[in-house]
């Protein structure tokens, strides 16, 4: 062998193991994730009806589009509950009425779905913020006390906030509007705002509501990812930096997946390193990731320190999940989405259930 010959080889080696650390995750990290199926978990149902209350009439409630899913672990089964949009409205992204399905699984792949949403507008106190655009883009936790916690988006089709309910059995629900609704003497009243993960702790198979410092913790927002705070999970109070606005605790990064914006992803998780959060990151047309695609969404993870949420360690330079086969290009978002919003932890493994370009439910998997 020539000293051309080994120099070449040893480059060789020495780029394919920077290559594989670059790929390695590091020790904080939820992952690596792999799809286990070979294609979507939910997809749309064109058959399945629901006597609309507020229409009176029987609509197809999940024809077009189920995505965006939240999902728990319950009675040794997963549970997820999926956003399903209807065939009313115009053929554009919002125009539909949104409601929640519940769909459950033994192996977290293969679903078995109710007929019927178990989440929707009604004719209830919260029917002005909700109709007609409906509920959209669930996050879900549990409460020490055994009680299911949802935040959610309420979508009027002028203006949208994030919605708290709670159930016992994941099918009755009790809601209490915005979550920020009356915080600083009514200043958030009218502010637009979604995406609300809250912060858990895992308890067996169990992701429970965590407590830091006496209060429970929530990341919010889309374009720049915030915190509020709560005494009990219902009431949130946003924090503010010292000139009175809610602070931001992740930006947008030039050049990097999350270079249009980031936005909340799944309920973070507490953990021995700190808090992880998994996230969804827009990139930008001029200013992004050239390896992804024009507005497409990849879902990536930060580190905050364990004793102050406000903190940022850290967060990958890469996306750990990114918009790859044909289900997660093609559909409703045309420039392709892989929208994390349900985290469990379930036989050992991580299960991430994620929107597919807003058509569809797609899971990966995580030891």
């Amino acid at each position: 062998m020539t000293n051309r010959q080994r120099v070449l080889k040893i480059g060789g080696i020495l780029a394919l193991l920077t290559l594989l650390g670059a790929a390695r995750p590091a020790h904080w990290q939820i992952g690596p994730f792999t799809r286990p199926t070979g294609g979507p978990v939910i997809s749309p149902d064109k058959a399945t009806l629901f006597n609309d209350p507020i229409r009176k009439a029987p609509v197809h409630w999940e024809a077009l589009h189920t995505f965006n899913p939240a999902a728990i672990v319950r009675d040794g089964k997963i549970i997820v509950l999926y956003r399903a949009e209807d065939d009313t409205g115009a053929m554009q992204i919002g125009l539909h009425t949104s409601r929640l399905g519940l769909a459950s699984s033994d192996d977290g792949i293969h679903f078995t779905r109710l007929p019927e949403p178990v989440f929707y507008p009604a004719n209830d106190a919260q029917k002005s913020r909700e109709w007609p655009g409906g509920v959209e883009d669930p996050r879900l936790v549990q409460s020490e006390d055994g009680t299911y916690v949802l935040t959610y988006t309420q979508w009027n089709r002028v203006t949208y906030s994030i919605g708290i309910a709670t159930s016992k059995d994941l099918q009755h629900w009790t809601k209490y509007g915005p979550a920020f609704l009356g915080a600083a003497n009514g200043k958030y009243d009218a502010l637009k705002y979604k995406s609300g993960g809250i912060v858990t702790r895992l308890a067996g198979d169990r992701l429970v509501a965590a407590r830091i410092n006496g209060k429970y913790w929530m990341y919010w927002g889309e374009g720049a990812i915030h915190l509020a705070t709560s005494p009990d999970l219902i009431h949130w109070t946003p924090v503010e930096n010292a000139t009175g606005a809610p602070i931001e605790v992740l930006t947008r990064r030039p050049g990097h997946f999350d270079s249009g914006f980031p936005e909340t992803g799944p309920p973070p998780v507490l953990t021995s390193a700190g808090i992880v959060v998994l996230y969804n990151g827009k990139n930008d047309p001029a200013h992004g990731d050239p390896a992804l695609g024009a507005n497409a969404y990849a879902a990536g993870e930060a580190l905050f320190d364990a004793k102050d949420p406000a903190h940022l360690i850290t967060r990958t330079e890469a996306p750990v999940l990114k918009p790859e086969k044909p289900y997660e290009k093609t559909g409703q978002y045309v420039a392709g989405t892989t929208f994390a919003e349900g985290l469990v932890r379930f036989h050992d493994k991580w299960f991430l259930y994620y929107g597919c370009a807003d058509s569809a439910v797609g899971v990966v998997t995580a030891p």
